[in-house]
């Protein structure tokens, strides 16, 4: 099966715009949705991380599912949990087109969406409506900086972070403060540990609120860092989460890097700017991993995303210290039944 997918995707997916090609994904998704809500999800080993029981190690990562159209079909592929955003508190169409692009000699993808997405006031409604099944994925949810706030204005990224957590906290089995996306202008500044300290607090504060005045325990809250931090700035991010009892870390987004690619330069070129996932990515993201590991001990959280292709590539990073791991564009060089093969390995 995995050679026929290959076969189909150099001949038919390779060659539609990478964009098109995922909202006709969603598409299709919708379209089964009334099947795929109702499937037999595939086993694996349940894992308990941050007081929550996960139905497997296996997650999506966010920048799929933008807007939690789909998560609950998602989780019919296979996966234990899926991260839903990125969502800003303002709606926002993201970067001038086209700014998804393919690199297959590295099965890497390169993006520069810029959290396109309906805004945290709909998403929160469209998750109100929808009635939620037993047995079904883990659901994160990632917020972002909206475009528009300065980041170099404290009070006003604070406010902005303050009304996604706000509406989306009642909704999330976790919550995930995102600081770490190259595509959002000065959103990378605000993993500076004096920047990044008092947002956190603020939202952790935000959260706890909004749990309380709808009944629910705290909910859990992780930061997600980029792999191109130094290794002494991804220790003092360690530092600062256990000193503000962060329930994680998800390690690791995008890179803005491109060493070490097999893809012509004028291939690469013509993809542009923007955030690169995938392959690549693997051994820097094991690295954050295994450093973080080190630094906040065995209780911390740590999901590994970031250049998990293989289920040797999944063994690897939990082997490095990771607890859950999440994959994006492994999926989308793999198929629909890449899931399932990742959880048979592990």
């Amino acid at each position: 099966m995995t050679a026929v997918y290959d076969t189909v995707f150099k001949l038919g997916l390779s060659r539609v715009d990478a964009e098109v090609a995922h909202h006709r994904t969603f598409d299709a998704l919708r379209a089964a949705g009334p099947v795929l809500r109702h499937a037999k999800r595939p086993g694996g080993t349940p894992v308990q991380a941050m007081g929550l029981t996960f139905p497997n190690a296996l997650g999506l990562a966010a920048g799929f599912d933008k807007t939690a159209q789909a998560y609950e079909e998602l989780g019919a592929f296979g996966f234990g949990h899926v991260e839903v955003g990125t969502v800003t508190a303002l709606a926002q169409p993201g970067n001038p087109k086209p700014r998804l692009a393919r690199l297959p000699q590295d099965r890497a993808v390169v993006n520069r969406m810029g959290f396109n997405n309906d805004g945290a006031a709909a998403v929160a409604q469209r998750l109100g409506k929808r009635r939620r099944r037993s047995g079904g994925p883990v659901l994160g949810i990632n917020i972002g900086k909206s475009k528009v706030v300065p980041d170099d204005e404290q009070a006003a990224v604070e406010a902005d972070y303050e009304t996604s957590t706000r509406l989306l906290t009642p909704y999330a089995d976790y919550l995930v403060v995102n600081v770490s996306s190259p595509n959002t202008p000065g959103l990378r500044n605000l993993q500076a540990v004096e920047k990044l300290a008092p947002l956190l607090a603020h939202v952790r504060r935000v959260a706890d609120r909004a749990a309380e005045e709808c009944g629910r325990d705290q909910v859990p809250l992780l930061v997600k860092i980029a792999p191109d931090l130094a290794d002494d700035d991804v220790l003092e991010v360690a530092d600062l989460a256990l000193s503000q009892d962060l329930s994680g870390i998800i390690a690791t987004n995008t890179t803005i890097s491109r060493a070490g690619l097999r893809s012509s330069p004028e291939l690469v070129e013509a993809a542009g700017a923007g955030g690169l996932s995938g392959a690549p990515l693997r051994e820097r993201a094991t690295e954050v991993v295994s450093l973080l590991r080190g630094r906040v001990g065995p209780d911390l959280t740590l999901i590994g995303v970031g250049g998990i292709s293989t289920p040797a590539d999944a063994r690897e990073r939990l082997a490095a210290g990771a607890d859950l791991i999440q994959a994006y564009t492994g999926l989308i060089y793999g198929g629909p039944l890449w899931p399932r093969r990742i959880l048979k390995g592990l």
